[in-house]
C-alpha cells in the first residue's frame, strides 16, 4: 500500500486555505473552494477532493481564472436569479447567490439560477445538498470541456457533463447523487495516471478511437458516455440546458487554461429550485412521507440509496480525519511553501 498522511479536518481546510492564498486568491474564493474540496475529501469523494488545488493553481497561473472576481447576482425575472462569475470561480458565485435563489424558491415554488461565465472544477452534489438541507428539491447541471465522443463517435466533442439531485429527508441526510454521463469523471482516470495505475476497459478510447486501459492515452483521446446512447442523450441535454438556454457557450466552445493564452475555460450551470412547501402547503408531510416510502422500499431490499456511503466516510472522517496520498501531500505542501 502507498505511503499515506492522516489530517484531521482543520489540518486539510488550513493547508487549502494557505495554498490558495499564497498563489493569489482572495480569502472568499479560498473559502469557497476550500470548503468543496475538504467537503469532498471528507466524503472520500478523491476525484474532487484536494488533489483539485493542484488544478486551480494551474489554471490560475495560466490566466483561466480571476482570482479576486466578485459575482454579479440579479433577478431576471420573479423565477429566474443570474450570478455572472464574472470568471472567477462557480464556488463563490453560487454561495453569494445561494440566499436569492431559496428565497425565491420559496416565494414562487420554483427558481431557476443562471450561473454565467465561470471556472468550474468541483462536486455538485454540495450545492443541491445544501438547498436540499433548506427543504428545497434541487437538481444541477454544467458542460465542462469537450472530452467524451459521443455514442458511436469516435473524437471529443461533449463534456464530463454532471447532473446532480438532491430530495429532502426529515431526521436524516438528504437523498442525494451527483455523476457525470461519461463513465467515470475525468478526475478518476487523472488518479489512475498519477499512481500509475490501467483504467477499467469500456471507460475511453485513444486518439485512433481504439479502446484503451492506458490512462495517458485515454486523456489524449477521449472518454465515454455511460450507458451508450442513453448516457450520451443526456449529456447532449445538459450541454443544451446549461449552454445555449442560459446564454452561455457548449462544451466544445470552450477549452483548458494553456500556458499560451488560447484558453477559455469558462462556462455556465444552471440550478433548478423547488419548494414543496410552496407547492403542497399543509400536505406536503404526507407527500414526502410518500418519498420515504419508496427511500425504505429500497433499503427493505439490501440496496444502497446514493449518498449512503458518503455520510458514513464523513462520520469516519471527523472521527479519524483523512488520508491522502504522501504523494499529494509532499506536492501540495510544496505548493504552499513554493508561493
Amino acid at each position: 500500500m502507498a505511503d499515506t498522511v492522516n489530517l484531521t479536518l482543520d489540518e486539510l481546510e488550513t493547508l487549502s486555505r494557505e495554498v490558495l492564498t499564497r498563489h493569489g486568491f482572495d480569502e472568499a474564493h479560498a473559502g469557497a473552494i476550500t470548503r468543496s474540496v475538504v467537503a469532498a475529501q471528507r466524503d472520500e469523494c478523491h476525484s474532487h477532493g484536494v488533489y483539485r488545488l493542484i488544478g486551480c493553481i494551474e489554471t490560475l497561473q495560466r490566466g483561466g481564472v480571476s482570482p479576486d472576481a466578485v459575482p454579479e447576482i440579479s433577478r431576471a425575472s420573479p423565477g429566474i436569479v443570474r450570478a455572472d462569475a464574472c470568471r472567477g470561480c462557480s464556488l463563490l458565485a453560487f454561495e453569494r447567490a445561494r440566499p436569492t435563489l431559496i428565497d425565491t424558491a420559496s416565494t414562487n415554488g420554483v427558481a431557476l439560477l443562471a450561473l454565467n461565465n465561470a471556472f468550474h472544477f468541483s462536486a455538485l452534489w454540495p450545492e443541491v445538498e445544501s438547498l436540499a438541507e433548506a427543504g428545497l428539491v434541487a437538481l444541477a447541471m454544467t458542460p465542462s470541456h469537450a472530452f467524451v465522443a459521443p455514442a458511436g463517435g469516435h473524437a471529443p466533442l461533449l463534456g464530463t457533463n454532471p447532473v446532480a439531485f438532491s430530495w429532502p429527508r426529515p431526521d436524516t441526510f438528504p437523498y442525494t447523487f451527483d455523476f457525470a454521463t461519461s463513465v467515470v469523471a475525468r478526475g478518476e482516470i487523472e488518479l489512475h495516471r498519477r499512481a500509475g495505475d490501467a483504467i477499467p476497459e469500456g471507460w475511453a478510447i485513444d486518439t485512433d478511437g481504439q479502446s484503451t486501459t492506458d490512462p495517458v492515452k485515454a486523456l489524449e483521446g477521449a472518454m465515454l458516455p455511460f450507458g451508450g446512447y442513453k448516457g450520451s442523450a443526456l449529456s447532449i441535454m445538459i450541454e443544451l440546458l446549461a449552454g445555449p438556454l442560459i446564454g452561455d457557450l457548449l462544451g466544445h466552445q470552450t477549452r483548458p487554461a494553456s500556458d499560451d493564452g488560447t484558453g477559455r475555460p469558462w462556462h455556465g450551470e444552471l440550478i433548478l429550485a423547488i419548494d414543496p412547501r410552496t407547492l403542497h402547503g399543509d400536505d406536503t408531510d404526507g407527500h414526502l412521507a410518500r418519498a420515504e416510502a419508496l427511500f425504505e422500499g429500497v433499503l427493505g431490499q439490501g440496496a444502497r440509496l446514493p449518498s449512503q456511503r458518503r455520510h458514513a466516510a464523513r462520520r469516519r472522517s471527523r472521527e479519524q480525519g483523512v488520508t491522502i496520498p504522501e504523494t499529494l501531500y509532499q506536492e501540495l505542501d510544496a505548493l504552499r511553501r513554493r508561493a
